[in-house]
């Protein structure tokens, strides 16, 4: 399975997620199931980015551009459905990828990885899209990158911490239990991986990612305004 491939994939499931909210008026059904298939895609994706990119510094800004540019279209989106303050996906994922650089330039572990668990309380605190446990996996894809037996097991230890955080908090077992399932399933295209690139699609996500959030909101304002 190729990057393109694994783009997709996410980029569908994200969607479907979203769509979801509008199909039944902001509530949770099973398209959200099927939309937790997403990030921990992206996520994989980011240490592969930080692996094959000609030119880190453009990859950060990159990332950091867009997470600005999606900002004002996720809130929109955000207050159809939630409350209160919120960063979107990039903003996570660019945090992701200052933990990745951290590890791997500071010579010191023990100095380097206090600083990723600071990063991502800066996450978890700022309302980043899946905060701590998003920062945290995109680290643990990229240092278990040579082993895919780790970086499952340690991916899938901490999804489940993740949810069952989440049902001490909320209860709800049946919904979280749901979503901590088909939140581990994407490990499976994700081992799948065949460290091609497949078709180019440099910027589609980044489109993608902005527009199809205002195209929600746009329907979301015709059917139930």
């Amino acid at each position: 399975m190729s990057s393109f491939v694994l783009k997709i994939i996410a980029c569908f499931t994200m969607f479907l997620d979203h769509i979801g909210y509008l199909v039944y008026h902001g509530k949770m059904s099973f398209f959200n199931f099927i939309g937790r298939f997403a990030f921990p895609i992206f996520a994989f994706q980011i240490n592969e980015g930080y692996s094959h990119t000609k030119n880190l510094k453009k990859y950060i800004l990159r990332l950091f551009i867009f997470a600005i540019i999606s900002q004002c279209p996720f809130i929109l989106f955000h207050n159809l459905i939630s409350t209160g303050p919120a960063l979107n996906i990039f903003f996570t994922l660019l945090l992701g990828l200052v933990c990745i650089i951290v590890y791997d330039k500071v010579p010191y572990k023990i100095l380097s990885l206090t600083i990723c668990v600071f990063i991502g309380y800066i996450s978890q605190i700022a309302h980043c899209d899946y905060g701590f446990y998003g920062v945290s996996i995109i680290l643990l894809f990229y240092i278990f990158k040579d082993n895919k037996f780790l970086m499952s097991l340690s991916f899938i230890l901490c999804t489940i911490i993740k949810y069952s955080i989440n049902i001490f908090k909320y209860g709800n077992v049946h919904i979280y239990s749901l979503l901590c399932i088909s939140t581990i399933l994407p490990i499976f295209f994700i081992n799948s991986y065949n460290k091609k690139q497949g078709k180019k699609i440099k910027y589609f996500l980044y489109i993608f990612y902005p527009v199809h959030l205002l195209f929600i909101c746009f329907l979301w304002h015709i059917i139930y305004v």
